[in-house]
């Protein structure tokens, strides 16, 4: 299959230290062809030197110095690898603790979360963690990868065992459309990873690689309303385009058709779909996830910023806005602190009016608190300049998220999911 012709995945992976996540990645890349031949030589080399009898494929993903001296990971890293089907991207993000913000982050453009657990542990405090940020991020589809079967002889009572623990964790969770995947295998033997496991044939699924596989992009792109943030307004005005006057962004959330009826925000103006330009060519209709320039029956005032919707279907505009907030930088949040707000391509200016909790992410709750912490995650109110138009996060993702950036260093401090 063409490359151009395959379908794209972005999964997110979570696992504590020692569950094997970098040896699993590293396991995908190698069987799946992925890997040059001077990397497989030097992950033999490297394997070899340390008196191994088996190749550490945690060397394939561990690139930084101190991740590969400590053997855990500790930055986020994006891996690609294909399948004669599929390409896939894989946000390799670190589980501690203390590399929260870090996971918020390399997960958030992701379809698929992959939490792993080791066998031989089962559901520990960081896998709530780990499924916590998953249903923040509102992730609906998590495979859960019960690794290093072979250390517990690839025990069926095990599997099970762990998979009720988790089905009681599942039971926390308020987001009803999660759909969870229970896979038992070994990375560091290749079981049930990129090939079926015959040390467990009470397993009667797919493996890992042949679940990832049978995903389709649609089924994981929610459908909601139509969003078109305007990026730039594009004017030619060249001897063949005098009188063109495009609108480019990247299309959210549904399609858009030529002569489907639009209102322009924050204006509230209506007009009508000329034409849909993408690159050299004139559409019809355009995808969500379409980055394309409309043009429209009417001349009418439309700026980087503003938003293009079906009529009928206008998000919230509010200068008022609640949101569960992961603090990403050293410097605390904190009440009457004021920042840049930056939704989409818009700009606006901050107040952070009250912090109303802040959320253990382990599901067992809040505790009152007046400022946020790096790795905090908490439910703040802001009040802005003026209006932004959104919707909630768990209704239109990318219209529903924010972050914050300190306007003295022009540092991110926090990221933001819109309730």
């Amino acid at each position: 299959m063409d490359i151009q012709n395959r379908k794209l995945i972005k999964i997110a992976t979570a696992g504590s230290v020692d569950d094997g996540k970098s040896t699993l990645i590293g396991r995908l890349l190698y069987d799946t062809h992925s890997l040059t031949t001077d990397k497989i030589e030097a992950i033999e080399r490297s394997s070899k030197q340390r008196g191994y009898d088996y190749l550490d494929f945690s060397l394939a993903t561990d690139g930084l110095v101190a991740e590969r001296e400590q053997g855990i990971t500790i930055d986020v890293a994006h891996i690609y690898f294909n399948t004669d089907k599929t390409n896939f991207i894989v946000a390799d993000t670190p589980g501690h603790v203390e590399y929260t913000r870090n996971m918020v982050t390399g997960a958030s453009t992701s379809q698929v979360a992959i939490i792993l657990i080791d066998a031989r542990k089962g559901v520990i405090e960081q896998t709530y963690r780990h499924f916590f940020i998953a249903n923040l991020l509102r992730m609906s589809h998590v495979v859960v990868a019960i690794n290093k079967m072979d250390l517990v002889d690839y025990s069926e009572d095990v599997f099970l065992k762990i998979k009720s623990d988790f089905d009681a964790l599942v039971a926390k969770s308020d987001f009803e459309e999660e759909q969870i995947t229970f896979i038992p295998l070994s990375a560091l033997k290749g079981e049930n990873v990129t090939r079926k496991s015959e040390e467990m044939p009470w397993y009667v699924g797919n493996t890992l690689l042949d679940h990832l596989e049978v995903l389709e992009p649609e089924d994981l792109q929610e459908s909601t309303t139509a969003r078109f943030p305007v990026q730039l307004v594009i004017r030619p005005k060249t001897e063949a385009y005098h009188d063109f006057r495009g609108f480019s962004g990247k299309l959210y959330g549904n399609s858009l058709s030529v002569g489907d009826r639009v209102t322009l925000l924050p204006s509230e103006t209506e007009s009508t779909i000329k034409s849909i330009h993408f690159f050299d060519q004139e559409l019809e209709s355009a995808a969500p996830g379409s980055s394309i320039v409309l043009t429209l029956t009417d001349e009418v005032d439309c700026s980087r910023g503003d938003m293009i919707v079906k009529s009928g279907e206008a998000p919230k505009s509010e200068k008022l806005v609640s949101a569960t907030v992961c603090q990403v930088n050293s410097k605390p949040l904190q009440v009457g602190q004021k920042y840049t707000l930056q939704h989409g391509v818009n700009r606006v200016l901050a107040k952070v009016d009250r912090i109303e909790a802040k959320v253990h992410a382990d599901f067992s709750g809040t505790e009152e608190s007046d400022q946020l912490k790096l790795n905090d995650i908490g439910k703040v109110h802001f009040k802005l300049s003026k209006a932004i138009h959104f919707d909630a996060y768990h209704e239109a993702k990318p219209n529903g998220a924010f972050i914050l950036i300190d306007e003295g260093s022009f540092d991110t401090v926090s990221v933001g999911f819109i309730e």
